[in-house]
């Protein structure tokens, strides 16, 4: 599994239901949502993307549509561990609305979600097996229950060397973060689709460069990025045994 997500999503109503019938989002609407939703930052329109492709964007870039009734914004910002310290502005955008945060990281297996109605936070979800259950609030959502019943245990391969301990939640949050997807937004990123499923492949999002003048200069930290990938060491690679664990090969070839 390699999903990323980091979305925020406002409805009047049942977010899968408004986004199949979504058409083409006016930049202009979109624009004056961003600079709302950024009121601090500078925002300068980019190259775009869609919903399906747009919800994991580089650094220091949005993706984001706005239509009557529903709204996107993609931005890596809203990947916080405690859903409930979303800021105070963002949360308050909801007013008489549905507000959905969706984020998940792959590389360590970190999920959160959560959902507000008209501004009040009825259910927030973050955990990775790292960290353990960081936030849990409010009662599990149905499509949530199979997986706190123990019916979709995780299946993790150990790293080579490492003895098959159990998995340290008792369910992958990432299995659960797709039908967490699904369930909120109507899509999902990786899996099987479902007829019923939102076409997020052709929902096309508006693209912005979001800078807040207080952050260090992107150039800076792109350089101290390359130093700190030229300090590393050569990479590793690996295979499956026959035995079904990963074994280190000595090149990609």
């Amino acid at each position: 599994m390699g999903a990323k997500t980091g979305l925020l999503v406002y409805a009047d109503g049942d977010v899968p239901g408004l986004l199949r019938q979504v058409g083409a989002a006016n930049l202009e609407r979109t624009s004056v949502m961003m600079r709302r939703l950024n009121p601090s930052c500078e925002i300068e329109v980019s190259h775009g993307s869609d919903l399906y492709e747009g919800v994991y964007p580089t650094e220091g870039t949005a993706y984001a549509a706005s239509w009557p009734g529903v709204e996107i914004v993609c931005d890596r910002r809203v990947m916080i561990d405690s859903p409930s310290r979303l800021p105070e502005h963002l949360v308050a955008a909801s007013a008489d609305r549905r507000l959905v945060l969706h984020a998940m990281h792959s590389v360590v297996d970190w999920l959160a979600f959560a959902v507000w109605e008209d501004g009040r936070l009825i259910r927030s979800l973050s955990l990775s097996p790292d960290d353990g259950i960081i936030e849990n609030i409010g009662e599990p959502l149905p499509f949530e229950l199979p997986y706190w019943a123990g019916d979709r245990p995780a299946d993790v391969i150990p790293w080579p060397g490492e003895k098959e301990e159990p998995y340290a939640l008792p369910f992958h949050p990432l299995e659960l973060g797709e039908d967490a997807l699904r369930a909120l937004c109507g899509f999902i990123q990786e899996g099987w689709p479902e007829p019923e499923d939102v076409d997020a492949e052709n929902i096309e999002l508006h693209g912005f460069h979001v800078r807040n003048p207080n952050d260090p200069d992107p150039a800076e930290k792109e350089s101290e990025l390359r130093r700190a990938v030229d300090a590393m060491g050569p990479p590793q690679f690996y295979t499956m045994g026959p035995d079904g664990l990963l074994v280190e090969r000595n090149s990609p070839c």
